[in-house]
């Protein structure tokens, strides 16, 4: 049985990685490295004003548009949790609203920045709702003051996603 499977396992290429990491440090160059470190430092800002009263744990979230614009937010609880606003989901709805989606076309956001303590990086939920705005884009994990701890890129943290592309919508 278990010969049968193992053939199966998907795990990405030597090669894919490689393109993956040539495409991160392509678009770190494309945007620029100032670029991404004023990001990081906005999203390190916004931080301060997370509403938190449960978990004690606030997130600040900046996202690059494709012309240029950021937009901020932050992570806002309530006593259930289940209904807490994620600061990924929060800045991706303000950039909708402030008019990113009819400037840029569905994949707008080129780069993301989330602070927090700690290491991690957006919850499964939160890189979905990202997936549904770029087939790819820049992921950093920002400290609380502002410095980048990672770069990666939503490819690899959200390999095989189902995105709007496989429905035809680009």
């Amino acid at each position: 049985m278990t010969e049968r499977l193992e053939g199966k396992i998907w795990k990405p290429s030597p090669e894919e990685i490689q393109r993956e990491d040539e495409w991160i440090k392509n678009q770190i160059l494309e945007i620029g490295p100032d670029v991404l470190m004023e990001l990081a430092k906005s999203a390190s800002e916004i931080r301060g004003r997370a509403y938190q009263p449960y978990s004690n744990y606030s997130v600040g979230v900046s996202i690059l548009t494709a012309d240029g614009e950021v937009y901020s937010s932050i992570n806002a609880e309530t006593v259930t949790f289940t209904e807490t606003d994620h600061a990924e989901r929060s800045a991706i709805t303000k950039a909708i609203s402030e008019g990113a989606l009819e400037r840029n076309g569905r994949k707008f956001i080129l780069a993301l920045a989330v602070s927090h303590s700690g290491v991690s990086d957006p919850c499964g939920g939160c890189r979905q709702r990202m997936t549904e705005h770029a087939d790819n884009c820049i992921t950093m994990d920002v400290d609380v003051e502002g410095n980048i701890q990672s770069i990666t890129s939503l490819k690899l943290l959200l390999p095989q996603a189902f995105t709007p592309s496989h429905l035809g919508k680009d």
